[in-house]
């Protein structure tokens, strides 16, 4: 059988991702409070479980790079998703906080192994000439998870409890995302050729990577960004919670970060390509504390639905900041070594958030403060992002 175009392996890959992103990271706030009113356990421990889980995805993302980089991004795709598919079944049966952290440091390499930065890894590596327009299509998609997300997790965990909720979205998972992902990565294992004469200044090796200033203030500036943006996500429930909203009028507002992000991913395919990656990074990273500081203090639906198209609008252009600057920066000889080292360190901090943020609660006054503290990291990141010169 020959293998899939261009177009439909991005397809694939983008249908995967919506998926995926949709299960094992957004879905997570939908099932704290059903878990707590359930099994009676504190938000703490639930929130230390997901923090197990993003710790996990930071410490795999290097070595899950490294398989890349030596040609395995299929079998790390497809075996990804179906470590993803057993660990939701493993979810839906927990029944002491062990079984949870024990599932959670499985589906946190499951992360390190299906979200993004493995896929934009095989499309730089597959398609050098074309790999920003399968980044882009990738995002432009998987910006609808948040919004799939969110509805969809309330709808069935509504209907059939925390624990059938998550027998659908596991099935769903080995059902659909397994196959694709083995389809869309047929033929032979591509890994990057030797550097070129021409490409020599470009394609750094990730010891140079990690000697050059550039590659510690970028890390940096990604980091607090994941670091504020976790905490934001999996608190973003009982954040609403604590205005007085309802589940309902919670999603009436967070069912626009999706579209949101896709509009400024489509904004930068439209209009925007001749503009430098780096000031389109900038844009996302002092946007995103500027609608941190909107959902903190606002209290009527205007001014959340506001915090909500500038919140979408940054977050969905991060990834292709992120995912675009890379390459450009170092090259792509190594790209899955470099990525996967600079990702690690920002998943580690994302790992802390959500306990983090919860011991925020202990010390201040409540998520209006903690929201604003975000934001402050947000500013220091965008501060940090703008120091970062390109290599010479």
């Amino acid at each position: 059988m020959p293998a899939p175009s261009f177009r439909a392996t991005v397809a694939a890959l983008a249908t995967g991702q919506i998926l995926v992103w949709a299960a094992l990271y957004y879905g997570y706030s939908s099932f704290v409070l059903p878990m707590m009113r359930d099994l009676g356990w504190s938000k703490a421990t639930l929130m230390g479980a997901f923090t197990l889980g993003l710790a996990t995805w930071g410490a795999a993302t290097y070595a899950v790079g490294s398989l890349i980089d030596r040609g395995h991004g299929r079998r790390v795709l497809t075996g990804g998703a179906l470590l993803a598919g057993l660990g939701l079944l493993g979810w839906s049966q927990v029944s002491e906080p062990w079984m949870l952290y024990a599932v959670w440091a499985l589906l946190g390499a499951t992360m390190a192994m299906t979200l993004y930065e493995p896929a934009f890894a095989i499309l730089t590596l597959r398609e050098p000439e074309r790999y920003r327009d399968g980044i882009t299509a990738l995002t432009l998609v998987g910006g609808f998870a948040s919004t799939l997300s969110f509805p969809a997790c309330e709808w069935l965990i509504a209907g059939l409890g925390w624990r059938m909720a998550l027998v659908v979205i596991a099935v769903v998972v080995l059902v659909v995302v397994v196959p694709l992902h083995a389809w869309a990565l047929q033929g032979p294992a591509i890994v990057a050729g030797p550097k070129k004469p021409a490409d020599e200044r470009a394609d750094a090796t990730l010891h140079e990577a990690l000697r050059h200033p550039t590659f510690w203030l970028l890390t940096l500036a990604f980091t607090l960004y994941a670091f504020a943006s976790a905490a934001l996500w999996a608190h973003v429930m009982p954040a609403f919670e604590s205005k007085g909203w309802s589940s309902a009028q919670a999603l009436s507002v967070l069912v626009w970060i999706g579209p949101a992000q896709v509009l400024g991913r489509v904004v930068f395919v439209a209009a925007l390509r001749r503009v430098p990656l780096r000031a389109v990074g900038l844009f996302v990273l002092l946007g995103m504390p500027a609608a941190l500081v909107l959902f903190a203090v606002a209290t009527s639906l205007p001014l959340l639905l506001a915090f909500a198209l500038l919140f979408g609008l940054a977050n969905g252009l991060v990834t292709l900041v992120r995912g675009g600057l890379v390459p450009e920066y170092f090259g792509r000889t190594q790209i899955g070594r470099i990525g996967g080292a600079m990702s690690s360190m920002g998943l580690m901090a994302r790992a802390a958030a959500p306990l983090a943020a919860a011991a925020m609660l202990l010390a201040l006054s409540g998520y209006r403060d903690v929201m604003l503290a975000m934001a402050a990291l947000g500013l220091a990141a965008a501060v940090a992002f703008w120091l970062a010169r390109p290599p010479g």
